[in-house]
């Protein structure tokens, strides 16, 4: 007599028995294309960087320095990371936004905010005349790792609505490329660009861009872009007019640490009194 094979009826109820429940849907939304669009602004301002100002420099045919047209490129492909980036916040709280949509914009911030602006570095210490490869390197490094160590806490950590720890990443790789636009001596800029690092990853609060802020937050990246175009078409006081929006990229991020600084010295200061009148 034969005995049934029962071998595979086993393994077939063992998988049912210990199978996974069904994963949450892992269909994109509509908050998650504009995230992958982030993403692939941030990858194709890699690419003009190198097709347009580190490839030339290799191959001798382009000017010393970073070439207008591919600086440009590469600089509001980056402003229309963070557009995108802004957008995908407001539309996931609108609508939805997949299982991923955390996983997803925190590869995308890497990428465009992370990445991008360091390679930008990069090049900018390779075909500068004045500059030092190795030590913007170490300055683009630098970058990276703050983006990164920036993102890893923003997604173990809980703070109270409405406000960031640290600077966003997005301003954070703006202002880095606003230095290096601004043709400032070399260690003026790279002591910038290390203090932008140092304020990524700060206990610095930073208030989340939503109402009016986002709103202004959305005209002043439009009103870049609008630099970058006049500055790349030589329209006259087109440098002027980028040399000055760069500047006020640096001064806002100079200073909103301490109007941050000075809002939450008063805050305590007046939980401490009231906590001394409800004593009395």
């Amino acid at each position: 007599m034969i005995e049934p094979d029962t071998t595979e009826s086993t393994w077939v109820s063992e998988l049912e028995e210990d199978g996974p429940d069904l994963p949450l849907s892992t269909r994109l939304s509509i908050a998650d294309a504009l995230t992958l669009g982030n993403a692939i602004c941030g990858f194709m301002a890699v690419y003009f960087t190198t097709t347009g100002v580190l490839v030339p420099h290799l191959m001798g045919d382009g000017n010393s320095g970073m070439s207008k047209s591919s600086a440009a490129n590469a600089v509001t492909l980056m402003l229309m990371a963070s557009v995108f980036d802004l957008f995908d916040g407001l539309v996931a709280r609108k609508l939805r936004s997949s299982a991923m949509g955390a996983e997803l914009d925190n590869l995308s911030d890497l990428i465009s905010f992370g990445l991008a602006p360091a390679y930008f570095v990069i090049v900018w210490g390779l075909v500068t005349d004045d500059a030092h490869g190795k030590v913007a390197a170490v300055a683009a490094v630098l970058v990276v790792l703050a983006v990164v160590l920036r993102l890893a806490r923003f997604s173990c950590t809980t703070l109270r609505d409405g406000v960031f720890q640290g600077m966003p990443s997005p301003f954070g790789a703006m202002t880095v490329v606003s230095l290096v636009l601004l043709e400032l001596p070399f260690v003026p800029t790279i002591i910038g660009i290390v203090g932008v690092a140092w304020l990524m990853v700060s206990r610095v609060e930073y208030p989340k861009p939503r109402g009016r802020l986002a709103l202004i937050t959305f005209c002043w990246t439009i009103v870049s872009m609008g630099c970058l175009a006049a500055w790349t078409l030589g329209v006259p006081g087109g440098h002027q007019l980028l040399q000055a929006g760069c500047a006020l990229q640096c001064t806002a991020a100079a200073f909103l640490p301490c109007f941050a600084t000075t809002r939450r010295v008063n805050t305590m200061r007046a939980a401490r009194r009231e906590a001394r009148t409800a004593t009395r």
